[in-house]
This record gives C-alpha cells, sequence and structure tokens, in this order.
C-alpha cells in the first residue's frame, strides 16, 4: 500500500493555487473546483478541493520534507509568508518549521534525513 496523496479543502482556489505553486508544488489538474499539484520529489500528489468552508477546528498536519529547510523556510518569509517560528530542532531528530496556508490548515516543513524512516527508537 502507498500513499497517493491528501486533499484539503479550500474557500478560494485562486488564493490556494498561489500558495502552493510558491511552496513549489506542480500544478498538474485545475478545474472550477479542484487543483491537483505534483510534489517535486517522489511519487507524491497534493490537491486541494472546492469547499463552503474549512473547519476552524482543524486536526490534520501535513508534512512537506525538504532537504534544504532553512533555505525554504528563507525564501517563503521573503515572499511573505508567516511562519509559527524559524526552523528548530525536535527532540524526534527532526528540523521543523510550522505554518498555517491561507485556510488555516497546519503545515510543517521539515528535514528529517535517515530519521523520517529509522529513528533510534524504531521497532522491528
Amino acid at each position: 500500500m502507498r500513499l497517493n496523496q491528501v486533499t484539503l479543502g479550500s474557500t478560494d482556489l485562486a488564493r490556494s493555487e498561489r500558495f502552493y505553486l510558491l511552496f513549489g508544488l506542480r500544478l498538474i489538474v485545475k478545474t472550477d473546483h479542484y487543483l491537483r499539484f505534483e510534489c517535486p520529489d517522489g511519487d507524491s500528489t497534493f490537491s486541494v478541493d472546492l469547499v463552503q468552508s474549512v473547519p476552524d477546528d482543524e486536526q490534520v498536519t501535513v508534512y512537506f520534507e525538504t532537504d534544504d529547510l532553512d533555505d525554504q523556510c528563507a525564501r517563503l518569509m521573503e515572499a511573505g509568508i508567516v511562519f509559527d517560528g524559524p526552523p528548530s530542532d525536535q527532540p524526534w531528530l527532526w528540523r521543523e518549521a510550522r505554518l498555517r496556508d491561507p485556510d488555516g490548515h497546519p503545515l510543517c516543513l521539515f528535514r528529517a534525513g535517515e530519521n523520517r524512516r529509522n529513528p533510534p527508537w524504531r521497532l522491528s
């Protein structure tokens, strides 16, 4: 089994399109109610579906991994993207920076390297 894509709701597709293109995703499908992007690395895709409203209590966080986290965060901040704080090292051996997309969905940009799939505490 493989994870194919994650889909989030958006009340404004044009705004979401600009945001996720700025993130570095490549738009591959665009309709009046749906956007689908390819991630620049790997086989995953990411999509946005037009909705009437986005729940305030959204509990899903979408993680995007990048090898050059600090450079990507600096580029996005220069473009006006607001982060909750600068990239920081976490006790689970990842470096992370958290933010929200224009609809308020929590996102995490991170660099984990080998620790993403093989942390020292991994079960066999």
